[in-house]
């Protein structure tokens, strides 16, 4: 396909409301998609789901997941139809208005329903909200390829795109484990009637605590989560809406192809999108970034539950994570522009490697106190290392996109995205699914909820978290290192060829 670009002078010149705009549809996208992590946790703690039936019912919507979005994707790219927005704009806000109440279709608080309807409720609620999410994703991600050819202006809206993705994560990641987690106080009822300090009886409305630890212990409630995700789904509205309206497309949505009569061919745009090294490459991290880090999220929650007693903070903790990418951001093009997309994101990694080996010290650190600050010390060298890379991640997959024309000369943005997106989203199903699985080996017992576990059982999560994020940097510095293959140097040569193309095109 040919790319037809509109005239600079008939739009308005890209600047900071682009990627103001651009952040907000990230942000509205993570009002749903941060909810993922919660998902597992929910049923798991709240309405004891045995972590082996989860395990496969996750996998199972997960691959269907992960199906609908190269068709999506293809649907889109077929679309020839005008609409009032365009196109991409318009999936988006269609997508938009279903994620308004489907983020809660998965939160359904009814504990005491049987094993088979509490499997229905997962499956058709969980198919129903991912839909939704699909159709305004997918046109989001395909349209930074559309909003500027610029490389460098790329850079900055995948910089922009990962700001709004930050601020996002701070709702569900920070604010709502304070407002779902309760310490526990003692209604006589239960299986701990005495204080393990004191040995004395508990009185009605005494802090129930962990003989393990002497710590509070802490409970989930489920019926906050399902209104938490309602008006999550409000604001991630709003945020769609004042991206759809601000935010400018400068290149032809209708692409046009260079043989008219040729049909499209799914099966060869897979095998094109194979053979796109930068493509495989970017998605190789992604899927190590989500079977790592996204999959240790429930492990996590269950970790700081019940090793560390404190559910409720360990949003704030796992934010410091993500905190590092604002000392890139105003460096970000500065690095970009000098050593190249693939450079900065490879040194970025190698940092993540260093703290994933740190995280692997902190489970043998015997005192609980001590053992969360060399946590914490690892997360921030992780962060940091994931702050480059997550900067350009975006752009890294935009170029990409121009490869798939420079190499195989047809476009397709929302095939190329959407098949980055149907492998992100089979590491988002197969991860959590396995680690669910390995928590029922280590010994977690979900009818325990999160007040019982053993000793052992709480130490294993320790183990679980730190491995899955070394496993996570390791696996994301192979992508960008080993089989990403746009260096600085390749990516100006593709660059100047596909600009005389288009150059040749409207003469």
């Amino acid at each position: 396909m040919k790319k037809q670009t509109t005239p600079r002078n008939e739009t308005r010149p890209f600047g900071m409301l682009d990627k103001i705009a651009y952040a907000a549809g990230d942000f509205g996208c993570n009002m749903s998609f941060a909810l993922k992590g919660t998902v597992q946790t929910f049923w798991l703690v709240y309405m004891t789901m045995e972590t082996g039936l989860l395990s496969v019912l996750l996998l199972l919507v997960q691959a269907w997941d992960a199906i609908n979005d190269p068709l999506i994707g293809s649907m889109i790219d077929n679309d020839k139809r005008k609409y009032k927005m365009g196109k991409f704009k318009t999936y988006i806000f269609i997508g938009a208005c279903g994620l308004l109440v489907a983020g809660a279709a998965v939160f359904l608080p009814f504990p005491k329903a049987s094993v088979v309807v509490k499997a229905i409720l997962f499956v058709l609620g969980y198919i129903v909200w991912d839909a939704c999410y699909t159709i305004a994703n997918v046109p989001y991600g395909s349209m930074l390829s559309l909003i500027t050819e610029d490389s460098g202006e790329r850079a900055q809206l995948s910089t922009w795109r990962s700001i709004g993705s930050m601020f996002g994560n701070i709702v569900p990641m920070i604010i709502l484990p304070m407002l779902i987690w309760e310490k526990v106080t003692y209604d006589g009822t239960g299986n701990y009637h005495t204080n393990p300090l004191t040995g004395e009886a508990y009185k009605i409305g005494d802090a129930v605590l962990d003989p393990l630890t002497g710590k509070q212990f802490e409970t989930l409630l489920g019926e906050r989560v399902f209104w938490a995700a309602l008006i999550m789904g409000v604001i991630g509205f709003v945020a769609f809406m004042f991206m759809v309206k601000k935010i400018t497309i400068r290149v032809d949505e209708n692409t046009v192809k260079t043989n008219e009569s040729e049909k499209f061919n799914i099966i060869k745009a897979f095998g094109n999108f194979m053979k796109n090294r930068p493509a495989v490459g970017a998605t190789v991290a992604a899927m190590g970034m989500f079977l790592g880090m996204q999959s240790a999220t429930t492990a996590n929650t269950i970790m700081f539950a019940t090793y560390f007693n404190k559910a409720s903070m360990s949003g704030i903790v796992q934010m410091i994570g993500f905190l590092p990418m604002v000392l890139f951001l105003p460096f970000i093009k500065k690095l970009v522009n000098k050593y190249g997309k693939k450079e900065a994101s490879v040194a970025g990694t190698l940092v993540s490697v260093v703290g994933g080996i740190v995280m692997m010290i902190f489970p043998m650190v015997e005192n609980r106190d001590t053992a969360l600050i060399v946590y914490l010390a690892g997360l921030i060298a992780f962060g940091i290392g994931m702050g480059v890379y997550t900067c350009v991640s975006w752009a890294m997959m935009a170029d990409a996109i121009d490869y798939n024309e420079w190499k195989f000369h047809t476009r397709e943005e929302g095939t190329v995205y959407s098949l980055h997106s149907f492998f992100r989203k089979l590491a988002q199903g197969i991860g959590p699914s396995v680690v669910l699985a390995i928590m029922g080996v280590l010994g977690y017992q979900s009818e325990l909820g999160t007040i019982g576990q053993s000793f052992e059982t709480s130490h294993n999560m320790c183990w679980l978290v730190s491995g899955l994020y070394l496993f996570s940097a390791v696996v994301q510095f192979i992508g960008v290192a080993v089989i990403y293959n746009l260096d600085k140097k390749t990516l100006d040569k593709m660059n100047a060829e596909l600009e005389e193309r288009h150059a040749a095109v409207t003469k």
